[in-house]
């Protein structure tokens, strides 16, 4: 039999250190303030509305440059409570870097904000934390995923005195932030750090092993809190739909991220050889780049469409190919080919658009041997979490429906993130739902009109 070539410890040590380490280091105090001094400081700042937290870059970047770096901190913060992962994580080179004038000018490069946005919250030197309750209202609320969305809803409701409980099915908290998240974009327990620096505000009880549908019933919420958040998070993957695929080697991609990001020592971590992803987003370049840098040979990302129709930002796409991993446009999976239960190759079809704009396959096939297959075709939102429940949100293309702020077709009922139906699925776009739900919770808890 063809077996497949799975093993461990593919690299020395000091490589796994290498190729695991942040891949974006910080600023020096030196390189902080000569990028803060080429910021124009514009009036009608285009980054402003270009960031979807509304952080205000032109302040925080010239109290930066003034030596004010707790008060540029704080700028931040008072945005976006996730400000140091977002600086990390976020596609700034789409949203506000692009946005940058500095982009108008020639051979000229936007300024660093996310950098410089990194730079002031890991620099912040005052030891009190930036934000109080107010008293204590007695009205409490249920905050269900303690990802983005939840945490950004929970300290927003904690600030104005509201007590929440944080459930998560996870034995810890940080949603994809810390399960989701390639491990060289969030190093050393950053997630975690930032999640208990949220809680000190205090307010927030967290309670994790719960999930929605098995051991939490929604019905059950809504009757013991006084209002319920819904930051679900989108735990189902799709599937290819081929036969075969429940060969051994065929994984979901999120898993395995998550797998890796918990792992103390990635030289006793598998990986194959020769791995193909299927998918052409963040996930799929996430996990093709981290199986190369694991001492994968031969890695390849397999897309559908063009590299124009990629989720995955050009820059990610780039570096992608900078780790050596070969990307593949125009081409879908047609068969999988199995031996002795395992995985062995993956056949592809070339695809075009015919002249109505579908999709649709050629009949020209290639076959790439595969020790190792990663689906990374989105994920879908597990509807048996209202298994039990004798009232459910209403739910329109796999996604919870909400209104403008954030509310579901159940009164007490609000919800924020990948599982709802607006935005795109980014941490940034999750925090900022977070914030404006617990924005219209607080109203609705004091009477007012949303």
């Amino acid at each position: 039999m063809n077996k497949p070539d799975i093993h461990s410890g593919r690299l020395p040590a000091k490589e796994y250190r290498r190729n695991f380490a942040d891949i974006k280091p910080p600023l020096s105090d030196y390189q902080a303030h000569i990028e803060a001094s080429r910021c124009l400081y514009c009036e009608a700042a285009p980054c402003i509305p270009a960031c979807p937290t509304g952080i205000n870059i032109p302040s925080f970047i010239n109290r930066i440059a003034t030596d004010n770096i707790d008060g540029a901190a704080q700028a931040i913060l008072d945005a976006n409570i996730l400000g140091g992962t977002c600086a990390r994580v976020c596609p700034t080179e789409v949203l506000c870097e692009q946005a940058c004038v500095r982009n108008h000018e020639p051979e000229c490069l936007p300024v660093k904000i996310g950098l410089l946005q990194r730079y002031a919250i890991d620099n912040r030197q005052s030891a009190d934390h930036p934000f109080t309750r107010l008293p204590d209202t007695g009205k409490t609320i249920a905050v269900v995923g303690a990802g983005p969305a939840g945490l950004s809803c929970a300290h927003a409701l904690a600030r104005q005195g509201h007590t929440i409980t944080l459930f998560d099915a996870r034995e810890k908290p940080g949603g994809l932030n810390e399960f989701g998240i390639a491990y060289y974009k969030l190093v050393d327990s950053y997630a975690r750090q930032e999640v208990d620096f949220i809680l000190e505000i205090g307010g927030i009880c967290p309670e994790y092993g719960c999930r929605l549908g098995q051991n939490l019933s929604l019905d059950q919420l809504r009757a013991q809190f006084d209002a319920v958040f819904l930051g679900l998070g989108l735990g189902g993957c799709h599937s290819l739909g081929l036969p075969g695929e429940a060969a051994e080697g065929v994984e979901d991609a999120l898993p395995a991220i998550s797998s890796l990001r918990q792992c103390h020592d990635l030289s006793q971590l598998p990986v194959g050889r020769r791995i193909v992803v299927i998918g052409g987003g963040n996930t799929a370049i996430d996990i093709a780049c981290q199986c190369k840098r694991l001492g994968a040979e031969d890695v390849t990302i397999a897309y559908r469409r063009g590299p124009e129709q990629m989720s995955a930002t050009g820059h990610e796409q780039a570096f992608a190919r900078d780790n050596g991993v070969r990307i593949l446009t125009w081409v879908q999976p047609s068969a999988l080919e199995t031996e002795g239960g395992c995985i062995t190759a993956i056949q592809l079809e070339k695809t075009v658009l015919d002249t109505s704009g579908q999709l649709q396959g050629t009949g020209e096939l290639t076959t790439l041997p595969v020790d190792t297959l990663y689906k990374a075709i989105g994920q879908h939102l597990l509807v048996d979490a209202f298994a039990n429940t004798s009232d459910s949100p209403a739910i329109k293309g796999n996604r919870i429906v909400t209104d403008d702020h954030f509310c579901t077709s159940l009164v007490n009922v609000w919800a924020g993130g990948d599982c709802i139906d607006k935005g795109e699925d980014l941490t940034v776009h999750a925090v900022e739902h977070g914030k404006r739900a617990a924005r219209a919770i607080d109203q609705y808890l004091q009477g007012r009109e949303r």
